[in-house]
């Protein structure tokens, strides 16, 4: 029988030092882009998705988190009264969209440790991980066309992209060969996973990006690693281990990836989506003709 991914686990205990002040008092996850927290358009992906549980894994200070997913008694009475039934719509849409479960990671230990935090929610069966930094714009939700890979393969699938140039030393870098050019050629067998190498070592131009689904294996060899810098638990030993036990794939995804956990990329992020927006488009168009650059 083949496996079905029906969870989604969402790190999201880091502190969000990039984005201080505004992250002293406010988990970076509840950042708005236009008027959407970050987090939830990747909630709203996994659901898109067919996930229909998802599970956040929090640290101290993100009830804001919890709070924004739960119902607002106080602001839907206030909106019913004042004949606001729009808006009464949007948040009660929040709240009614899935079951939400958080496991809390007492301390930030790294990507690897947080997805171990969640193994006893997940259980034995693969499962999605979303980073909510990476904001994904694409007609078909990028976890969407994943599943639909891990559909046919049934084993983990992380999704990549293209970088050119000194940028990929930022990123984890995967070594591979083509998959018999299944979905349109964008598919690869991952042979290795390099983690930040310098450009000149860097074992092809398909960086990771913060979406993955994962076989329950992976618990095993995370509970198994040693932390590395930091002592962080680093989520790409944990998945070199689990290569030698089974095959992985990397698939470059279709639509455009905004990194939201950078300021220049949250900035970028905030006018596309804004410009794409139909009550919004036209004016900002206009405004951004407008500016004397």
């Amino acid at each position: 029988m083949k496996m079905k991914v029906r969870k989604a686990v969402f790190p999201a205990a880091g502190l969000g030092t990039r984005f201080l002040p505004a992250t002293k008092a406010q988990p970076k996850e509840m950042l708005p882009l236009v008027d959407k927290p970050i987090i939830q358009y990747g909630v709203e992906e996994a659901v898109t998705a067919g996930c229909d549980q998802i599970i956040i894994v929090t640290g101290r200070g993100k009830q804001a988190i919890e709070d924004h997913f739960d119902v607002s008694y106080e602001l839907e009475k206030m909106l019913e009264e004042r004949k606001k039934t729009d808006l009464l719509q949007i948040v009660r849409d929040i709240s009614d969209m899935i079951h939400i479960a958080y496991v809390r990671q007492k301390e930030a230990l790294g990507l690897g440790h947080a997805v171990l935090t969640a193994r006893e929610m997940v259980g034995n069966e693969p499962f999605a991980v979303l980073l909510a930094d990476d904001v994904i714009d694409a007609k078909v939700p990028c976890l969407k066309q994943m599943m639909e890979v891990f559909e046919e393969v049934q084993c983990s699938v992380i999704a990549t992209q293209v970088i050119e140039g000194p940028a990929i030393s930022a990123y984890g870098v995967l070594k591979v060969k083509p998959a018999d050019g299944r979905f349109n050629g964008r598919l690869y067998e991952i042979l290795d996973l390099v983690e930040k190498p310098r450009h000149e070592d860097a074992p092809s131009n398909l960086a990771v990006i913060g979406r993955y689904i994962l076989t329950p294996a992976v618990f095993e060899t995370l509970a198994d690693i040693q932390a590395g810098v930091g002592g962080e638990l680093q989520l790409t030993d944990g998945l070199c281990k689990l290569l030698k036990k089974e095959k992985m794939y990397g698939y470059v995804f279709e639509g455009k990836r905004h990194d939201a956990g950078d300021k220049l990329g949250f900035l970028k992020a905030t006018v596309e989506f804004a410009l794409k927006r139909p009550d919004l488009g036209d004016q900002m168009r206009q405004y951004l003709k407008e500016l004397k650059l």
